[in-house]
This record gives structure tokens, sequence and C-alpha cells, in this order.
């Protein structure tokens, strides 16, 4: 029996936690003003998992859930409670059903705390203070301590909203939370944005003595993207750079580790904690590649790099042209179309170009093991079937916070969602979008209507999201038109009954317009059924039904043209090298197979099928095909 080395023993025991664990794997972007067609900042994060998690103040079943947390005034001497959290990935004994009984831990809790929106993680603040978050591989990943290790990044984001207003402020607060108190779960990367500055911090366990936590933070300069997919993204860490922070045990702890030291130069942060890549190669690089690749086409970045920690992609870059805020939703609508890892092309998107994969058991997020050859794995897209919910937040400096900031926010696949504008002001959401139980298929839960939605649209992708995308723009043009009045009167309550008036009015709209959308697709979904029920496409308004079917190659490569279309069935299985023409053609009674054999074949063909049959099967496929198309 082959011996397992220890560190590949321990490597494979941590990929199993992760792959039993219900951690989320993410992907994320901040849009600096200077790079954004109106001189918004962005801060935008796709929320890829399901499962028990910390949302808002407690532990919940569901992670399919936004929140908004109050503001609040506080007492002398008030406790603030710290939830573990189950999606952590850490390799936890606690259930959840301890988790949900008590608080790992508290802290002091400060005088006053601002009111903010949140799932899994926090979102927005009333003070257009702006979160996104990817969880990502770390060598350490060390368990909660009631002592030692309290902080995983879910309540540090929301601390961070509760209690800062700016992004540079939030990455501070957070270094000297998991300094002062430990950190405990999966690498992870933190992104805040304000209406000027945005910042990123990334975290992992890996101190010497399992206290405190490792974490270097960085800014994104203005008129840049910072995109992040499940990787680091930070690299050298250089002493006395004004636009970095860093822990003051990272080098110390590097060195104790035997991570690094000065001999090698600059200290490489994604190589000193981590392994790269969360699971398999590209299952982060890729989508970083593709967003990058979109907001600067001209830098023609190559898909292929040669290992998990290439220096192909930077941690930010100036965009082509500068986005607008339907060009930072399309970010995230995406299945690299049109690319090398396209999926809606080949066999498995099936005859009508299906995105979305059944996941095999080597797809789900985990610890790259280096020199492991996997048996495969699917291209792992932006926008995921298995994705709870997606945002993007937008924050303008121009505008008071309450009316300034939005949480433009879409439950399930991001592809087929519609982003519904929940403003920084709002001090309530509605109970369609709070409350979820994906056990019980409900009209009144606003993520089943989209996760209906997109499932539906499976079973004839390539027509269906003709419809959906027809509906999903005509909803957000309309809320796109509207935002001029909108904010111009929420302006106007602002500046003339104060600022309760202006946010009640935003809560209004927003809770009016949400549940508007809701029921907009609802309806959507009933009349995707009656039109493409039964394997047809029915317009009930001219009573007029089309029989599509597969298209010509689909019916080539699964051998339509072998079927039972002559008497001489049994022989026809015979005939080397037959290709579908789809054309019909008249012969004597009797002459059918002949017929065929002498036009919808040649003996050229038949020779090269023949030769290359064992050696290249699809090659062969689609030669036949092209030639017999072409005569």
């Amino acid at each position: 029996m082959a011996i397992l080395s220890i560190p590949r023993f321990l490597a494979l025991v941590l990929a199993l936690t992760v792959l039993c664990s219900p951690v989320l794997a993410c992907t994320s972007f901040i849009i600096t003003p200077g790079a954004s067609a109106d001189g918004s900042m962005y801060v935008a994060h796709t929320n890829d998992g399901f499962g028990a998690s910390v949302v808002g103040h407690k532990v919940a079943n569901e992670s399919t859930q936004l929140i908004y947390v109050p503001a609040a005034d506080h007492p002398e001497g008030a406790l603030r409670a710290v939830n573990y959290d189950p999606n952590s990935g850490s390799d936890e004994p606690t259930s959840l059903k301890q988790a949900q009984s008590k608080p790992l831990a508290y802290i002091p809790e400060v005088k006053h705390t601002y009111g903010y929106y949140t799932g899994s993680y926090g979102i927005i603040n009333e003070h257009q203070l702006m979160a996104g978050e990817v969880t990502t591989g770390a060598k350490v990943q060390p368990v909660s301590d009631p002592k030692n290790r309290i902080f995983y990044s879910s309540e540090l984001s929301n601390i961070a909203l509760e209690r800062t207003r700016t992004a540079k402020d939030a990455v501070t607060l957070i270094g000297q939370l998991i300094d002062q108190y430990g950190y405990y779960g999966t690498g992870e990367t933190l992104l805040f944005g304000d209406p000027k500055e945005a910042w990123v911090i990334e975290m992992c366990g890996g101190t010497p003595d399992g206290k405190g936590g490792l974490w270097v933070a960085q800014k994104v300069p203005d008129g840049e993207i910072f995109v992040t997919a499940n990787t680091f993204r930070i690299r050298d860490v250089v002493p006395g750079n004004p636009d970095q922070m860093y822990s003051p045990s990272l080098f110390p702890a590097a060195k104790a580790n035997g991570w690094w030291n000065e001999s090698e130069g600059n200290l490489d942060w994604l190589k000193t904690v981590s392994e790269g890549e969360y699971s398999h190669p590209y299952y982060s690089l890729g989508r970083v590649w593709s967003l990058q690749s979109r907001i600067a086409p001209s830098r023609n970045f190559t898909p292929y790099v040669t290992d998990t920690y290439s220096r192909e992609y930077p941690f930010s870059l100036a965009p082509d042209k500068k986005l607008t805020t339907a060009d930072a939703f399309s970010l995230f609508r995406n299945h690299y179309e049109g690319t090398v890892w396209d999926l809606t092309t080949g066999p498995a998107a099936g005859p009508f170009g299906n995105p979305y994969r059944w996941r095999g058991p080597f797809d789900d997020h985990g610890h790259i093991i280096f020199g492991e050859v996997k048996p495969g794995a699917w291209p792992r897209a932006v926008s995921e079937m298995f994705c709870a919910y997606s945002y993007i937040n937008q924050g303008r400096s121009w505008l008071p916070d309450p009316i300034g900031g939005i949480a433009w926010f879409g439950f399930a696949q991001p592809a087929e969602t519609v982003y519904i504008p929940f403003y920084a002001g709002g001090t309530s959401v509605p109970a369609e979008w709070s409350n979820t139980d994906r056990s019980t298929f409900s009209h009144d839960q606003a993520w089943w209507a989209f996760n209906y939605v997109t499932n539906w649209a499976t079973l004839n992708y390539r027509a269906m999201i003709v419809d959906i995308k027809a509906r999903q723009q005509a909803i957000e043009q309309r809320q796109f038109a509207d935002q001029p009045v909108l904010e111009e009167n929420a302006r106007q309550l602002y500046n003339t009954q104060g600022e309760d008036a202006a946010r009640a009015y935003l809560t209004g709209y927003s809770t009016a317009n949400a549940r508007a959308n809701m029921n907009d697709w609802w309806k959507l979904s009933d009349q995707l059924v009656v039109k493409y029920s039964n394997m047809m496409v029915s317009d009930f308004a001219t009573g007029t039904t089309a029989l599509p079917g597969y298209p010509d190659k689909w019916l080539q490569d699964n051998e339509y043209q072998y079927g039972p279309r002559i008497y001489d069935a049994k022989d026809l299985q015979k005939v080397v090298g037959l290709a579908y023409v789809n054309v019909t053609v008249d012969t004597t009674p009797g002459n059918e197979l002949n017929l065929i054999r002498e036009t919808q074949r040649t003996n050229v063909t038949e020779r090269i099928i023949e030769f290359l049959k064992g050696r290249f099967p699809a090659s062969a496929r689609n030669l036949t095909y092209r030639i017999m198309k072409t005569g």
C-alpha cells in the first residue's frame, strides 16, 4: 500500500475538510470613481453557496437572505456578541445547533452603531461604506477558540459597517480586531469602498503561537478596477508603502514558519501564506482573466498561466473605457462566452447551449495539492447555478449618504437575475427578501422567483435566455429611468423635511419596486412554462406553435441520420461515414439504402473515416459533417 508523506497527508485532510464544509466561493470587484463613467464607486460580490452562516446578528440556517440591521445606541459597558460562523471552513466540532445556542465570545460595544444591510457578509451601511468578500485557501486554517481566535470574516465585515464610515477606517479596524482577538477559518478577502476611496484586506491564520492572525491591506488606485475570485490578490508587501498596511506579526510569522526570509526579496503575500488557487487550476484565475480581459481587452491577457502563483494578472488595472452601472452588472453575467472556456458550447452544453453543469467530485472548492492530477473539472464561471445572491454596491460622493448609496441586489444566478435598488438610507427590507426557506417552494419568497426561472431555462437555454434578457433589461432600464426623478424627490425631502423623511420615501420606493419586480418575474416564469412546454414553442396570442427541434450539429453528433428513416434500418446501421444533410430526397421504392450510400457519403469520406476511426473519433465526426454539408 502506498504511504502518503506527512505534508501530503495534512494537505489531503485540509482538502477534505474544505470540501465537506459549506464554505462559500465568490467573485468580487471594485470600480473606483476614476474608472466609472459618472464618478461612482462600485463594490460588488457574488455569494456563491448555500447553507448556515452568520446573517445579521445570529446564526441562520439560510444564507439566501437580505437583512437590514438598524442603527442603535448602546449603554456604557454593553457587550457585542461575536458568533461562530459555520461557513468558516475550519475543522470545527461545533454543530449548527450549538453554534446557534450561544455566541462564541463578546467584545466591548461602542456607544453608537450604524444601520446597514447584510447577508452572509456585510453589504452597505447608511454612510455609503460598501463591502464585498471572497473565500481563499490558506496554508493554516485554525479552528475557533474563545480565548485566542474569535473572528471570521463575516463578523469582521459586519462590525466594520457598524462602526466605520470610510474604507481605510474599515480595514484598519479589522486589522486591529484580528491582532487583538485572533482569526480562525479559511483565508478571506474583504473589499471596502466609500464614495472616494477603496481598500482590500486579506487575512488568514498562521501565527506560531496561535494567537492573533495574519493580514495585509492595500489601497486600490483611483482610476483602476480590482478583481478577485477565490485567490489572494495582494503580492509584494513593502514596508513603508503608504498604500499598504499589515499585521505586526506578518514578517516574524513568515520567517518562523519557514515561509520566507529576507534573502528572497519582497515578501510575496500570496505565495507566503497560501497555495494560490482554490480547488483546481483556473478555478480562480480563469475568472480573474475573464473580468480583466473584458475590462481592458487591449491588454490581450492570455487565459493560460504557468502556475498558481502567476503574475500575469495585475492587482488592479485601468479600463479601456469607463464603466457604467449597466456595465458593472454585465461583469457578473458571464459564462466565458466566446472564449476558450465557453460553457455555452460543447457536448456538455447540450443542443441549446446550457451554461450550467451538474458538479463533479472535483469541481467544488478546496486546497490545491501540488503535483496532484485530478480526473477533470468544469470551468468555474462567474455566474454559477449555486449562487445564492449577488449585488453591485454604488456610492456617489455628490449626494447625501442616504440617497447616494445603493445596493443593487439580485437573488440566484447573476446572468438571469434582476438587480433591484435598495438605498443606503433605507430602514427595512421586504419580508420576501429576508425570509427564505429553500426546502419549501413558495411564491412568497423572492429567491424562488429568480431561481425558478433559471432552472426552467436550462430546458432550452438558447431560446429562453432571449425572453429572460428582454424582461431583465426592460426592468433595469425602467429603474435607471426612474432614478433622476426619484432621487431628486428624495433630495427635496432631505433638504426641506429632514433626513428621516427622505429615508422613509426611499424605503417605500425600494419595497414597492422590489415586490413589483418579484411579481413581474413570477409572471415571466408562468409565460416561459406555457411558451416552452412539451418541447414546443407556443404563441397563444397568434395561435401558432413551432417545433424548432435540435440544431443540425447536434443531430449529426447523436447519429440522428442512423435512426429509423428507412425500413432497411439494420443495414443502414452498417454504413460508415453517414452524414446528416438535412434534405429530403426522392427515389424509386426499394432504392432508399443505395441512394443514401451514393449521395450522403463518399468513398473518400469512407476511407478517411476508417483511417481516423478509433484514433480521433470526435475529429472524424466533425470532418464527416463538414464534407457532407458542403457536398
